[in-house]
């Protein structure tokens, strides 16, 4: 959870208890933070580890190497192959593809609001800084994702060959020697998902800037549903991401399968943690921006919205496949709704999706406009596209 983001949702509730017609416009009360980048109302710049100090320079560096397929050992693949813009940092496929064209077993996370996640993958608690897991895709062999375990020397060959990349890395870590390092290749990526903040989306027009007209009649209603105590959406989706969980734990088990088809399939938390009470338990995602980052759940098995609500209102997908309750340990509770009902909640998640974000320049692809620059020229024979 963002901290320091009491008073949203303190307006949210005021607002779902005291409004059945949408309030006047107010101008928003929260305050702004001074940062290196722009940041929303009362968000707070992102916490960086000591070794790496959030700067504009490095920033920039880290969006070039984001998208660079020189990243990978055959070239085919960028970070952003499976994290593309237009899906809010997602892949829109049910589980990633590495270079090789070798399927995972889960499903790509968008990369929303990362820089204030506590954990950062589905079922790893103790994987918390950007600047670890960036290195995970470099190096994963099981299943190969851009393949460049036992490979370093390639890499940093490649880059250090390329003029526009040693100017980026003196620019970004000034005064070292050979600044074109493994480590300072993380710290830049990582660098550059600290900048990938959203919260322009229509719900933060009326949580952040107290804009009663940015959610049409069906969405306001959605919200409702959302927070109520009914459907009880809000008591793992709370917080500013609507990612934090009201008893504070991040990895739950939704009843996607029964407990024994889920430890042949993907044991999740369990697979670090060796104990089988956390057999079938996934880290909550973000909701910012779920409307395009279909499919759903960590392994991509759940194609819509309208699915996902289907499968929580019976206890998790296992219940309403076997008609039975929901399993021992399973965190979603059933529920009822009405299909207007239903169609009014999705409204809301609609909601959540900042197309600023989308497609915002300042995060987006900068060898496009290299490639337009230098149009015919040649890069080592490597494409400069994900």
């Amino acid at each position: 959870m963002i901290p320091g983001r009491g008073a949203v949702f303190f307006l949210v509730a005021a607002l779902l208890a005291s409004c059945t017609a949408a309030p006047r416009h107010e101008p928003h009360f929260l305050p702004k933070i001074e940062s290196a980048i722009p940041l929303p109302p009362s968000f707070p710049a992102p916490v960086t580890p000591p070794d790496n100090r959030f700067t504009l320079q490095k920033a920039e560096l880290g969006r070039y190497l984001f998208y660079d397929v020189r990243l990978s050992h055959n070239g085919t693949e960028s970070c952003a192959s499976c994290h593309q813009q237009q899906f809010a940092f997602s892949d829109h496929r049910p589980r990633a593809i590495g270079s090789t064209g070798q399927q995972h077993s889960r499903n790509s996370m968008g990369l929303t609001n990362v820089a204030y996640r506590r954990t950062l993958t589905w079922a790893d608690p103790k994987m918390r800084l950007l600047e670890q897991q960036v290195l995970v895709p470099l190096n994963n062999e099981h299943p190969v994702e851009l393949g460049m375990a036992g490979r370093y020397e390639l890499l940093l060959q490649r880059i250090g060959s390329d003029p526009r990349y040693r100017a980026l890395f003196a620019t970004a870590f000034p005064g070292e020697e050979k600044p074109i390092t493994i480590d300072n290749i993380a710290r830049a990526l990582a660098t550059f998902e600290r900048t990938l903040i959203s919260a322009r989306s229509p719900y933060d027009r009326l949580v952040l800037n107290g804009d009663s007209t940015a959610l049409s009649p069906a969405a306001w209603r959605g919200m409702r549903l959302f927070f109520s105590t009914r459907l009880r959406c809000s008591s793992c989706h709370g917080g500013a991401d609507l990612s934090s969980p009201a008893d504070g734990q991040q990895f739950q088990n939704t009843g996607l399968y029964d407990r024994k088809t889920s430890r042949k399939m993907d044991p999740g938390l369990s697979g670090k943690s060796r104990s089988r009470g956390d057999v079938g338990k996934f880290r909550i995602p973000a909701l910012r921006n779920v409307a395009v980052t279909a499919p759903y759940m960590h392994d991509g098995s759940t194609p819509t919205l309208s699915q996902v609500i289907d499968d929580y209102a019976a206890g998790g997908r296992a219940a309403r496949l076997s008609g039975k309750r929901p399993g021992r340990g399973v965190a979603v509770r059933p529920f009822t709704i009405s299909a207007e009902e239903k169609q009014d909640l999705i409204a809301f998640l609609d909601s959540l999706t900042d197309q600023s974000f989308l497609t915002d320049p300042r995060l987006g692809n900068p060898w496009s406009a290299v490639a337009e620059h230098e149009a015919g020229s040649s890069r080592a024979g490597y494409k400069i596209r994900p």
